[in-house]
């Protein structure tokens, strides 16, 4: 087979063993080459341009600049690459920010290697893969009441609220300090008419706000 003719595929994985785990799969699937390996994104922008890979499996959770964040920056460079994103987070605000930053699919760990491998072939061919669950979250997001009186941010603030999440924990996810969180959540309890985080929920779920 030539090899030239292979979907070049590059891997930007901080976990060793995962990063290499893929390498080997996918490097040893027939119509695929490995086009480079890196453990974070400040290593791949050296070189990642130059090999110009066709596909690159990307990690959310990396040391230095998140994938998140890369994304951006790697389409800038990488305009037609395509980027799929292989994570073990499954949090709504991750996955909109990712598509939204530019990800043309977005994977969990968890997924078969074989449909990891599929998935590659998948977006090469203009699709947009998506774990069954990932795609479940996006699809009922779409089935959200548009005349919602809360803004993108706050819906998106009183979904990590309904998860769980502490004020501070929120803030430190979406890069915002303490009191822009605090200032939120007293805009939803008014808009929605509450008093309590319980019944900002129950309202906002009553009404497919979120």
């Amino acid at each position: 087979m030539n090899r030239d003719l292979d979907i070049r595929v590059a891997i930007i994985e901080d976990d060793e063993t995962i990063r290499e785990g893929y390498a080997f799969l996918i490097g040893n699937t027939p119509g695929y080459t490995i086009a480079g390996t890196f453990s974070t994104y400040e290593d791949a922008q050296k070189s990642v341009a130059d090999i110009a890979p066709d596909v690159i499996l990307l990690d959310v959770e990396l040391p230095g600049i998140s994938g998140v964040d890369a994304l951006p920056k790697l389409k800038k460079m990488l305009p037609n690459t395509h980027i799929l994103i292989l994570t073990v987070y499954e949090e709504e605000m991750l996955i909109f920010r990712s598509l939204g930053n530019g990800a043309a699919g977005y994977l969990t760990k968890n997924t078969q290697p074989e449909k990891i491998v599929a998935a590659i072939k998948e977006v090469m061919e203009g699709g947009g893969p998506m774990s069954a669950h990932i795609a479940r979250l996006v699809i009922s997001s779409f089935k959200r009441n548009a005349s919602t009186p809360l803004t993108r941010r706050e819906t998106e603030i009183l979904e990590q609220i309904a998860t769980g999440k502490s004020r501070k924990r929120i803030a430190d996810e979406l890069y915002i300090d303490l009191e822009t969180v605090k200032s939120h959540i007293k805009n939803i309890y008014y808009k929605l008419d509450v008093h309590s985080k319980a019944d900002a929920i129950k309202a906002a779920k009553e009404n497919k706000f979120i």
